[in-house]
Protein backbone atom coordinates (compact mmCIF):
# COMPACT_ATOMS: atom_id res chain seq x y z
CA UNK A 1 0.00 0.00 0.00
CA UNK A 2 1.07 3.64 -0.84
CA UNK A 3 0.28 6.21 1.41
CA UNK A 4 0.41 9.86 0.95
CA UNK A 5 1.30 10.50 5.15
CA UNK A 6 4.10 12.15 5.09
CA UNK A 7 3.07 14.60 2.34
CA UNK A 8 0.92 18.14 1.88
CA UNK A 9 -2.24 16.99 1.75
CA UNK A 10 -4.97 19.43 0.13
CA UNK A 11 -7.77 17.94 1.14
CA UNK A 12 -6.84 17.83 5.19
CA UNK A 13 -5.56 21.15 4.81
CA UNK A 14 -8.79 22.29 3.62
CA UNK A 15 -10.97 20.55 6.38
CA UNK A 16 -8.08 22.13 9.03
CA UNK A 17 -9.12 25.08 7.82
CA UNK A 18 -12.91 24.78 7.83
CA UNK A 19 -12.44 23.45 11.53
CA UNK A 20 -10.75 26.83 12.26
CA UNK A 21 -12.61 29.21 10.49
CA UNK A 22 -15.53 27.62 11.99
CA UNK A 23 -14.63 27.88 15.51
CA UNK A 24 -13.15 31.31 15.26
CA UNK A 25 -16.84 32.20 14.85
CA UNK A 26 -18.00 30.26 17.55
CA UNK A 27 -15.05 32.14 19.53
CA UNK A 28 -16.23 35.70 18.66
CA UNK A 29 -19.74 35.14 19.30
CA UNK A 30 -18.88 33.49 22.83
CA UNK A 31 -16.59 37.08 23.44
CA UNK A 32 -19.01 39.18 23.56
CA UNK A 33 -20.92 37.27 26.23
CA UNK A 34 -18.07 36.71 28.29
CA UNK A 35 -17.55 39.79 30.61
CA UNK A 36 -17.92 38.24 34.30
CA UNK A 37 -15.36 35.62 36.25
CA UNK A 38 -18.47 33.44 36.30
CA UNK A 39 -18.74 34.05 32.60
CA UNK A 40 -15.40 33.06 31.75
CA UNK A 41 -15.13 30.24 33.68
CA UNK A 42 -17.82 28.21 34.27
CA UNK A 43 -19.79 30.07 31.25
CA UNK A 44 -22.65 31.95 33.47
CA UNK A 45 -23.72 28.15 34.39
CA UNK A 46 -26.00 28.20 31.38
CA UNK A 47 -24.72 24.56 29.81
CA UNK A 48 -27.42 21.82 29.48
CA UNK A 49 -26.68 18.78 31.07
CA UNK A 50 -26.89 17.09 27.76
CA UNK A 51 -24.34 20.05 26.08
CA UNK A 52 -22.12 19.72 29.30
CA UNK A 53 -22.32 15.82 28.39
CA UNK A 54 -21.04 16.46 24.43
CA UNK A 55 -18.25 18.77 25.68
CA UNK A 56 -17.28 15.94 28.65
CA UNK A 57 -16.85 13.18 25.50
CA UNK A 58 -15.23 16.22 23.73
CA UNK A 59 -12.33 16.74 26.32
CA UNK A 60 -11.76 13.68 27.39
CA UNK A 61 -11.67 11.43 24.01
CA UNK A 62 -8.11 12.41 23.50
CA UNK A 63 -6.08 12.18 20.59
CA UNK A 64 -4.21 9.50 22.64
CA UNK A 65 -7.64 7.82 23.10
CA UNK A 66 -8.18 8.08 19.39
CA UNK A 67 -4.73 7.64 17.92
CA UNK A 68 -3.18 6.11 20.87
CA UNK A 69 -5.30 3.12 21.55
CA UNK A 70 -6.00 2.31 17.90
CA UNK A 71 -2.19 2.11 17.40
CA UNK A 72 -1.43 0.77 20.32
CA UNK A 73 -3.99 -2.49 19.26
CA UNK A 74 -3.00 -2.56 15.90
CA UNK A 75 1.11 -3.49 17.38
CA UNK A 76 0.44 -5.07 20.83
CA UNK A 77 -3.69 -6.79 20.20
CA UNK A 78 -5.32 -7.67 23.27
CA UNK A 79 -3.40 -5.55 25.93
CA UNK A 80 -3.94 -2.32 24.07
CA UNK A 81 -7.65 -2.78 25.29
CA UNK A 82 -6.42 -2.33 28.79
CA UNK A 83 -6.27 1.60 28.09
CA UNK A 84 -10.18 1.55 26.45
CA UNK A 85 -11.43 -0.12 29.43
CA UNK A 86 -9.83 1.49 32.15
CA UNK A 87 -10.29 5.17 30.48
CA UNK A 88 -14.59 4.56 29.98
CA UNK A 89 -14.82 3.14 33.79
CA UNK A 90 -14.07 5.99 35.45
CA UNK A 91 -17.27 7.32 34.98
CA UNK A 92 -19.78 5.17 36.90
CA UNK A 93 -17.41 6.72 40.32
CA UNK A 94 -17.16 9.87 39.18
CA UNK A 95 -21.34 10.11 38.74
CA UNK A 96 -21.81 8.35 41.95
CA UNK A 97 -18.60 9.44 44.35
CA UNK A 98 -18.05 13.23 42.53
CA UNK A 99 -20.40 14.66 40.47
CA UNK A 100 -23.03 15.95 42.86
CA UNK A 101 -20.65 17.47 46.07
CA UNK A 102 -18.23 18.82 43.20
CA UNK A 103 -21.25 20.85 41.88
CA UNK A 104 -22.74 21.75 45.07
CA UNK A 105 -19.42 22.21 46.47
CA UNK A 106 -17.62 24.37 44.13
CA UNK A 107 -17.40 27.46 42.90
CA UNK A 108 -14.49 27.63 39.88
CA UNK A 109 -11.84 24.64 40.50
CA UNK A 110 -11.52 21.77 42.92
CA UNK A 111 -9.80 23.37 45.41
CA UNK A 112 -12.76 25.33 45.96
CA UNK A 113 -14.24 21.62 47.28
CA UNK A 114 -11.36 20.38 49.08
CA UNK A 115 -10.83 24.16 50.85
CA UNK A 116 -14.52 24.33 51.29
CA UNK A 117 -13.94 23.93 55.39
CA UNK A 118 -10.38 23.48 55.59
CA UNK A 119 -7.99 26.47 56.04
CA UNK A 120 -7.84 28.40 52.37
CA UNK A 121 -4.08 29.72 51.85
CA UNK A 122 -1.89 26.36 52.13
CA UNK A 123 -5.14 24.39 50.52
CA UNK A 124 -5.21 26.43 47.35
CA UNK A 125 -1.43 26.08 46.91
CA UNK A 126 -1.27 22.56 47.00
CA UNK A 127 -4.18 22.13 44.88
CA UNK A 128 -2.63 24.46 42.29
CA UNK A 129 0.32 22.85 42.35
CA UNK A 130 -1.27 19.20 42.28
CA UNK A 131 -3.41 20.32 39.50
CA UNK A 132 -0.54 22.34 37.04
CA UNK A 133 1.30 19.02 37.68
CA UNK A 134 -1.17 17.12 35.92
CA UNK A 135 -2.35 19.77 33.60
CA UNK A 136 1.50 19.80 32.02
CA UNK A 137 1.73 16.61 31.73
CA UNK A 138 -1.07 16.07 29.79
CA UNK A 139 -0.71 19.48 27.82
CA UNK A 140 2.62 17.92 26.87
CA UNK A 141 1.12 14.66 25.37
CA UNK A 142 -1.06 16.90 23.29
CA UNK A 143 1.39 19.47 21.93
CA UNK A 144 3.39 16.75 20.80
CA UNK A 145 0.81 14.49 19.40
CA UNK A 146 -0.33 17.71 17.48
CA UNK A 147 3.22 18.52 16.11
CA UNK A 148 3.75 15.28 14.66
CA UNK A 149 0.09 14.82 13.06
CA UNK A 150 0.51 18.63 11.62
CA UNK A 151 4.47 18.04 10.32
CA UNK A 152 3.37 14.17 8.48
CA UNK A 153 -0.54 15.91 7.15
CA UNK A 154 0.86 19.16 6.18
CA UNK A 155 4.73 19.04 5.84
CA UNK A 156 5.74 21.63 7.79
CA UNK A 157 8.35 21.83 10.35
CA UNK A 158 7.97 20.76 13.97
CA UNK A 159 8.38 23.89 15.62
CA UNK A 160 5.85 25.66 12.99
CA UNK A 161 3.72 23.31 14.09
CA UNK A 162 3.39 23.58 17.66
CA UNK A 163 3.25 27.36 17.60
CA UNK A 164 0.00 27.10 15.23
CA UNK A 165 -1.47 24.80 17.40
CA UNK A 166 -0.87 27.21 20.69
CA UNK A 167 -2.08 30.21 19.13
CA UNK A 168 -5.48 28.91 17.87
CA UNK A 169 -6.02 27.21 21.50
CA UNK A 170 -4.85 31.03 22.85
CA UNK A 171 -7.44 32.29 20.61
CA UNK A 172 -10.33 30.32 21.85
CA UNK A 173 -9.24 30.47 25.70
CA UNK A 174 -8.30 34.06 25.84
CA UNK A 175 -11.01 35.77 24.16
CA UNK A 176 -14.06 33.17 24.76
CA UNK A 177 -12.91 31.79 27.86
CA UNK A 178 -15.61 28.68 29.02
CA UNK A 179 -18.24 29.17 26.41
CA UNK A 180 -16.21 28.96 23.53
CA UNK A 181 -14.00 25.78 24.82
CA UNK A 182 -17.42 24.44 25.97
CA UNK A 183 -19.01 24.47 22.21
CA UNK A 184 -15.67 23.87 20.42
CA UNK A 185 -15.75 20.63 22.54
CA UNK A 186 -19.01 19.64 21.76
CA UNK A 187 -18.22 20.69 17.75
CA UNK A 188 -14.99 18.11 17.69
CA UNK A 189 -17.27 15.45 19.81
CA UNK A 190 -19.81 15.30 17.15
CA UNK A 191 -16.96 15.06 14.41
CA UNK A 192 -15.01 12.64 15.79
CA UNK A 193 -18.31 10.27 16.55
CA UNK A 194 -19.22 10.65 12.54
CA UNK A 195 -15.65 10.43 11.79
CA UNK A 196 -15.21 7.27 13.66
CA UNK A 197 -18.75 5.56 13.20
CA UNK A 198 -17.81 5.84 8.77
CA UNK A 199 -14.61 4.21 9.22
CA UNK A 200 -16.07 1.06 11.18
CA UNK A 201 -18.56 0.71 9.04
CA UNK A 202 -16.04 1.15 5.66
CA UNK A 203 -14.00 -1.13 7.70
CA UNK A 204 -16.81 -4.07 8.47
CA UNK A 205 -18.30 -3.83 4.93
CA UNK A 206 -14.40 -5.93 4.14
CA UNK A 207 -15.74 -8.66 6.79
CA UNK A 208 -19.50 -9.06 5.73
CA UNK A 209 -20.44 -6.63 8.75
CA UNK A 210 -19.95 -9.31 11.15
CA UNK A 211 -17.14 -8.03 13.89
CA UNK A 212 -16.53 -12.33 14.73
CA UNK A 213 -15.07 -11.96 11.35
CA UNK A 214 -12.63 -9.28 12.17
CA UNK A 215 -11.94 -11.37 14.95
CA UNK A 216 -11.01 -14.01 13.16
CA UNK A 217 -9.00 -12.76 10.60
CA UNK A 218 -6.61 -11.44 13.05
CA UNK A 219 -6.34 -15.33 14.14
CA UNK A 220 -5.12 -15.95 11.24
CA UNK A 221 -2.42 -13.72 10.37
CA UNK A 222 0.82 -15.23 9.80
CA UNK A 223 3.14 -15.76 12.86
CA UNK A 224 1.38 -13.28 14.94
CA UNK A 225 -2.42 -14.17 14.98
CA UNK A 226 -2.61 -16.20 18.01
CA UNK A 227 -0.36 -13.64 20.14
CA UNK A 228 -2.77 -10.62 18.74
CA UNK A 229 -5.65 -11.87 20.58
CA UNK A 230 -3.82 -13.20 24.14
CA UNK A 231 -3.12 -10.53 26.94
CA UNK A 232 0.74 -9.84 27.80
CA UNK A 233 1.53 -8.21 24.64
CA UNK A 234 1.97 -4.68 26.59
CA UNK A 235 1.51 -5.81 30.10
CA UNK A 236 3.10 -9.00 31.69
CA UNK A 237 3.71 -8.17 35.76
CA UNK A 238 -0.08 -8.18 36.82
CA UNK A 239 0.50 -5.56 39.61
CA UNK A 240 1.70 -3.76 36.88
CA UNK A 241 -1.80 -3.82 34.83
CA UNK A 242 -3.61 -3.55 38.89
CA UNK A 243 -1.72 -0.47 38.79
CA UNK A 244 -2.76 1.11 35.31
CA UNK A 245 -6.18 0.30 36.09
CA UNK A 246 -6.42 2.12 39.05
CA UNK A 247 -4.38 5.28 37.35
CA UNK A 248 -6.84 5.13 34.60
CA UNK A 249 -9.80 4.52 36.63
CA UNK A 250 -9.39 6.96 39.36
CA UNK A 251 -7.07 9.39 37.51
CA UNK A 252 -10.38 10.52 35.74
CA UNK A 253 -11.63 11.67 39.00
CA UNK A 254 -8.50 14.01 39.78
CA UNK A 255 -8.51 15.68 36.65
CA UNK A 256 -9.12 19.31 36.48
CA UNK A 257 -9.82 19.85 33.70
CA UNK A 258 -12.74 17.58 33.58
CA UNK A 259 -13.83 18.05 36.96
CA UNK A 260 -14.25 21.82 36.00
CA UNK A 261 -16.65 21.15 33.59
CA UNK A 262 -19.59 20.61 36.41
CA UNK A 263 -19.00 23.95 37.33
CA UNK A 264 -20.62 25.24 33.72
CA UNK A 265 -24.27 23.73 34.88
CA UNK A 266 -26.95 25.00 36.59
CA UNK A 267 -27.13 22.28 39.40
CA UNK A 268 -26.49 18.98 40.62
CA UNK A 269 -29.39 16.92 38.67
CA UNK A 270 -27.82 18.57 35.31
CA UNK A 271 -24.49 17.94 36.86
CA UNK A 272 -25.70 13.77 36.88
CA UNK A 273 -27.25 13.84 33.74
CA UNK A 274 -24.00 15.67 31.70
CA UNK A 275 -22.09 11.97 33.08
CA UNK A 276 -24.84 9.69 31.90
CA UNK A 277 -24.78 11.67 28.90
CA UNK A 278 -21.09 11.82 28.45
CA UNK A 279 -20.58 7.90 29.73
CA UNK A 280 -22.89 6.79 26.86
CA UNK A 281 -21.10 8.91 23.83
CA UNK A 282 -17.27 7.46 25.32
CA UNK A 283 -18.56 4.24 26.01
CA UNK A 284 -19.69 3.97 22.46
CA UNK A 285 -16.66 5.31 21.42
CA UNK A 286 -14.14 3.22 23.08
CA UNK A 287 -16.31 -0.08 22.03
CA UNK A 288 -15.75 1.00 18.52
CA UNK A 289 -11.94 2.27 18.78
CA UNK A 290 -10.46 -1.75 19.25
CA UNK A 291 -12.21 -2.58 16.38
CA UNK A 292 -11.09 -0.58 14.07
CA UNK A 293 -7.07 -1.35 15.97
CA UNK A 294 -7.61 -4.87 14.99
CA UNK A 295 -9.18 -3.73 11.15
CA UNK A 296 -5.85 -1.55 11.20
CA UNK A 297 -3.81 -4.74 11.49
CA UNK A 298 -5.85 -6.98 9.05
CA UNK A 299 -5.82 -4.64 6.46
CA UNK A 300 -2.97 -2.14 6.31
CA UNK A 301 -0.54 -4.35 8.20
CA UNK A 302 1.75 -3.99 11.45
CA UNK A 303 4.74 -3.90 9.18
CA UNK A 304 3.61 -0.62 7.13
CA UNK A 305 1.67 0.59 10.33
CA UNK A 306 5.02 0.62 12.61
CA UNK A 307 7.11 2.00 9.54
CA UNK A 308 4.75 5.26 9.09
CA UNK A 309 5.27 5.49 13.07
CA UNK A 310 6.87 3.42 15.51
CA UNK A 311 4.05 4.18 18.27
CA UNK A 312 1.67 3.25 15.97
CA UNK A 313 -0.25 6.35 16.15
CA UNK A 314 -0.87 6.59 12.47
CA UNK A 315 -3.23 3.41 11.91
CA UNK A 316 -6.21 4.88 12.49
CA UNK A 317 -5.25 7.28 9.20
CA UNK A 318 -3.78 4.66 7.25
CA UNK A 319 -7.24 2.70 7.85
CA UNK A 320 -9.17 5.61 6.69
CA UNK A 321 -6.81 6.19 3.94
CA UNK A 322 -6.91 2.45 2.39
CA UNK A 323 -10.79 2.30 2.86
CA UNK A 324 -11.87 6.08 1.64
CA UNK A 325 -9.34 7.02 -0.54
CA UNK A 326 -6.74 10.45 0.22
CA UNK A 327 -10.26 12.96 0.71
CA UNK A 328 -11.50 10.44 4.01
CA UNK A 329 -7.81 9.85 5.25
CA UNK A 330 -8.36 14.01 5.39
CA UNK A 331 -11.05 14.42 7.20
CA UNK A 332 -10.00 11.81 9.74
CA UNK A 333 -6.44 14.01 9.91
CA UNK A 334 -8.64 17.06 10.22
CA UNK A 335 -10.85 15.53 13.36
CA UNK A 336 -7.61 13.97 14.85
CA UNK A 337 -6.60 18.19 14.83
CA UNK A 338 -9.46 19.31 16.07
CA UNK A 339 -9.59 16.75 19.12
CA UNK A 340 -6.31 17.29 20.14
CA UNK A 341 -7.34 21.74 20.21
CA UNK A 342 -10.13 21.07 22.14
CA UNK A 343 -8.23 19.35 24.32
CA UNK A 344 -5.61 21.76 24.77
CA UNK A 345 -8.21 24.28 25.03
CA UNK A 346 -9.71 22.74 28.64
CA UNK A 347 -6.53 21.93 29.93
CA UNK A 348 -5.82 25.74 29.36
CA UNK A 349 -8.31 27.00 31.43
CA UNK A 350 -7.98 24.79 34.12
CA UNK A 351 -4.05 26.02 34.28
CA UNK A 352 -5.25 29.23 34.07
CA UNK A 353 -8.27 29.09 36.42
CA UNK A 354 -5.56 27.53 39.30
CA UNK A 355 -3.16 29.91 38.76
CA UNK A 356 -5.53 33.19 38.39
CA UNK A 357 -8.42 31.84 41.28
CA UNK A 358 -6.56 29.47 43.17
CA UNK A 359 -3.43 31.76 43.70
CA UNK A 360 -3.84 35.21 43.08
CA UNK A 361 -7.60 35.62 43.94
CA UNK A 362 -7.63 33.48 46.72
CA UNK A 363 -4.23 33.62 48.29
CA UNK A 364 -2.81 36.86 47.14
CA UNK A 365 -6.22 39.12 47.40
CA UNK A 366 -7.88 37.28 49.91
CA UNK A 367 -10.83 37.00 47.75
CA UNK A 368 -11.05 40.66 47.00
CA UNK A 369 -10.87 41.62 43.67
CA UNK A 370 -13.08 43.21 40.89
CA UNK A 371 -14.15 40.89 38.14
CA UNK A 372 -13.40 43.16 35.56
CA UNK A 373 -9.87 42.20 37.24
CA UNK A 374 -10.51 38.56 38.07
CA UNK A 375 -11.05 37.74 34.12
CA UNK A 376 -7.80 39.73 33.09
CA UNK A 377 -5.66 37.85 35.56
CA UNK A 378 -7.43 35.18 34.05
CA UNK A 379 -6.06 35.85 30.65
CA UNK A 380 -2.75 36.73 31.65
CA UNK A 381 -2.72 33.29 33.17
CA UNK A 382 -3.91 31.92 29.62
CA UNK A 383 -1.06 33.62 27.72
CA UNK A 384 1.76 32.53 30.35
CA UNK A 385 0.45 28.72 30.58
CA UNK A 386 -0.13 28.45 26.20
CA UNK A 387 3.62 29.85 26.13
CA UNK A 388 5.15 27.24 28.53
CA UNK A 389 2.88 24.61 26.38
CA UNK A 390 4.58 25.84 22.90
CA UNK A 391 7.70 25.62 24.77
CA UNK A 392 7.33 22.42 26.30
CA UNK A 393 5.72 20.61 23.30
CA UNK A 394 8.91 22.00 21.30
CA UNK A 395 11.46 20.92 24.05
CA UNK A 396 9.66 17.12 24.01
CA UNK A 397 9.88 16.47 20.35
CA UNK A 398 10.60 13.10 19.21
CA UNK A 399 9.85 11.32 22.92
CA UNK A 400 7.62 8.92 23.60
CA UNK A 401 4.51 10.33 24.83
CA UNK A 402 2.40 7.45 26.36
CA UNK A 403 4.54 7.92 29.57
CA UNK A 404 3.28 11.03 29.44
CA UNK A 405 -0.62 10.71 29.65
CA UNK A 406 0.02 7.84 31.92
CA UNK A 407 1.78 10.25 34.28
CA UNK A 408 -0.72 12.72 33.96
CA UNK A 409 -3.08 10.07 35.08
CA UNK A 410 -1.06 8.64 38.01
CA UNK A 411 -0.65 11.90 39.30
CA UNK A 412 -4.06 12.70 39.19
CA UNK A 413 -5.06 9.65 40.96
CA UNK A 414 -2.71 10.33 43.47
CA UNK A 415 -2.89 13.62 44.69
CA UNK A 416 -6.02 15.06 43.69
CA UNK A 417 -8.39 12.22 43.85
CA UNK A 418 -7.33 11.28 47.86
CA UNK A 419 -7.84 14.69 48.90
CA UNK A 420 -11.29 15.33 46.72
CA UNK A 421 -12.44 12.12 48.02
CA UNK A 422 -11.90 12.46 51.60
CA UNK A 423 -12.76 15.85 51.65
CA UNK A 424 -15.97 14.96 50.63
CA UNK A 425 -16.57 12.04 53.00
CA UNK A 426 -14.20 11.83 56.37
CA UNK A 427 -15.33 14.36 58.88
CA UNK A 428 -11.96 14.01 60.46
CA UNK A 429 -10.30 15.29 57.75
CA UNK A 430 -7.73 18.22 58.27
CA UNK A 431 -5.91 20.90 56.34
CA UNK A 432 -2.70 19.13 57.59
CA UNK A 433 -4.06 15.91 55.92
CA UNK A 434 -5.55 17.42 52.55
CA UNK A 435 -2.03 19.18 52.13
CA UNK A 436 0.29 16.06 52.96
CA UNK A 437 -2.42 14.05 50.41
CA UNK A 438 -1.61 16.49 47.52
CA UNK A 439 1.65 17.03 47.72
CA UNK A 440 3.03 13.30 48.55
CA UNK A 441 0.76 12.05 45.79
CA UNK A 442 1.57 14.24 43.30
CA UNK A 443 5.57 14.07 43.64
CA UNK A 444 5.71 10.62 44.72
CA UNK A 445 3.72 9.70 41.48
CA UNK A 446 6.03 11.96 39.30
CA UNK A 447 9.83 10.66 40.88
CA UNK A 448 8.00 7.33 40.41
CA UNK A 449 7.76 7.25 36.97
CA UNK A 450 11.17 8.77 36.12
CA UNK A 451 12.98 5.92 38.29
CA UNK A 452 10.07 3.37 36.19
CA UNK A 453 11.32 1.56 33.36
CA UNK A 454 9.10 4.16 31.16
CA UNK A 455 11.72 6.87 31.53
CA UNK A 456 14.83 5.44 33.19
CA UNK A 457 15.23 3.09 30.51
CA UNK A 458 12.96 4.16 27.42
CA UNK A 459 13.85 7.57 27.98
CA UNK A 460 17.03 8.05 29.90
CA UNK A 461 18.58 4.53 28.22
CA UNK A 462 20.04 3.41 31.98
CA UNK A 463 19.91 -0.92 32.56
CA UNK A 464 17.71 -1.34 34.66
CA UNK A 465 15.17 0.61 36.25
CA UNK A 466 15.27 1.92 40.32
CA UNK A 467 11.09 1.44 40.89
CA UNK A 468 10.16 -1.69 38.58
CA UNK A 469 6.46 -0.60 37.79
CA UNK A 470 6.07 1.28 34.61
CA UNK A 471 3.01 2.84 36.20
CA UNK A 472 3.27 3.87 40.17
CA UNK A 473 -0.27 4.41 40.62
CA UNK A 474 -0.79 1.40 43.11
CA UNK A 475 2.18 2.58 45.08
CA UNK A 476 1.62 6.45 45.20
CA UNK A 477 -2.59 6.56 45.67
CA UNK A 478 -1.90 4.35 48.66
CA UNK A 479 0.82 6.43 50.00
CA UNK A 480 -1.52 9.82 49.57
CA UNK A 481 -4.12 7.89 51.81
CA UNK A 482 -2.09 6.70 54.37
CA UNK A 483 -0.43 10.21 54.98
CA UNK A 484 -3.74 11.75 54.66
CA UNK A 485 -5.15 9.83 57.03
CA UNK A 486 -2.21 9.59 59.38
CA UNK A 487 -1.31 13.35 59.28
CA UNK A 488 -5.41 14.28 59.95
CA UNK A 489 -4.72 12.70 63.03
CA UNK A 490 -1.97 14.19 64.15
CA UNK A 491 -3.13 17.45 63.55
CA UNK A 492 -6.60 17.54 64.37
CA UNK A 493 -8.99 20.50 63.70
CA UNK A 494 -12.28 20.73 65.77
CA UNK A 495 -13.64 23.95 63.11
CA UNK A 496 -13.18 21.76 60.16
CA UNK A 497 -15.22 18.69 61.97
CA UNK A 498 -17.85 21.41 63.10
CA UNK A 499 -17.91 22.74 59.51
CA UNK A 500 -19.12 19.05 58.21
CA UNK A 501 -22.46 18.92 59.31
CA UNK A 502 -22.70 22.26 57.28
CA UNK A 503 -21.41 21.11 54.26
CA UNK A 504 -23.44 17.79 54.49
CA UNK A 505 -26.01 20.01 53.71
CA UNK A 506 -24.57 21.58 50.98
CA UNK A 507 -23.13 18.33 49.23
CA UNK A 508 -26.76 16.23 49.62
CA UNK A 509 -29.57 18.88 49.23
CA UNK A 510 -27.58 21.62 47.18
CA UNK A 511 -28.56 23.99 49.83
CA UNK A 512 -26.31 27.79 49.59
CA UNK A 513 -24.61 26.43 45.94
CA UNK A 514 -23.50 28.66 43.88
Amino acid sequence: MQTAIGQPNFISILFFGIFIFFTLMVTYWAAKKTKTAAEYYAAGRTVTGFQNGMALAGDYMSAASFLGIAGMVSLKGYDGMIYATGWLVGWPALMFLIAEPLRNLGKFTFADVVAFRLKQTPIRIAGAIGGILVVLAYTIAQMVGSGSLIKLMFGIPYEAAEIIVGCVMLAYVLFGGMLATTWVQIIKACLLLFGVTVLLFLGLAKFGFNPGNVYGAVQNLPQIGDEMLRPGGLVTNPLDAISLGLALMLGLLGLPHILMRFFTVPNAQEARKSVAYATTFIGYFYCIIPVVGFMAAVLVGKDLIAKVDKGGNMAALLLSELLGGTPFMGFIAAVAFATILAVVAGLTLAAASALSHDIFMSVFRKGQASEAEQVKIARIAVVIFGIVAILLGILFKGQNVAFMVGLAFAIAASGNFPALFLSIVWKKYTTAGAVASILIGSVSATVLIILSPTVWVDVFKFKEAIFPLKNPAIVSMTLSFICGIVASYMFPDKEAEQKFEDEKLRTYLGVGAE
